[in-house]
């Protein structure tokens, strides 16, 4: 058996696979897939749905469960999950009538690491600007 150690992946080079908006620019295709996400957050519906979803004990949600929170018909609810899983921000099954939604949370993880500050680095002083 060999006494090699292993390398416990995405522990180097973390700042390298997962940018930070802080540590480098955002490439075009990065900013597209940002702006999709960010668009799905950006309406208040799919920011509660999305919030309702992920705060679910258990970690799944019927549709059934999140219509009736909402003075919205169906198909407006249904159009929202639908923009909310075309962002990668949750996911679906159908049991027989109904569908179960829940959180990605790789895609939460990654919109997290691109606004963190790298390793806490202190936030940069503020210039006056009057004159």
């Amino acid at each position: 058996m060999s006494k090699q150690e292993l390398a416990v992946l995405g522990q180097d080079g973390a700042d390298t696979c997962c940018p930070t908006l802080l540590t480098a620019p955002l490439d075009e295709d990065q900013a597209v897939e940002l702006a999709r996400v960010f668009k799905a957050l950006g309406d208040p519906v799919r920011l509660r749905l999305l919030s309702m979803i992920a705060s679910r004990s258990g970690g799944e949600i019927c549709v059934c469960e999140l219509t009736p929170a909402f003075d919205l018909s169906q198909p407006t609810i249904s159009h929202h999950l639908k923009l909310l899983r075309q962002a990668g921000l949750i996911d679906c099954e159908r049991r027989g009538t109904w569908v179960y939604y829940w959180l990605l949370p790789e895609t939460t993880d990654k919109l997290a690491g691109i606004l963190a500050r790298p390793g806490g680095a202190p936030r940069p002083e503020a210039t006056d600007a009057a004159p």
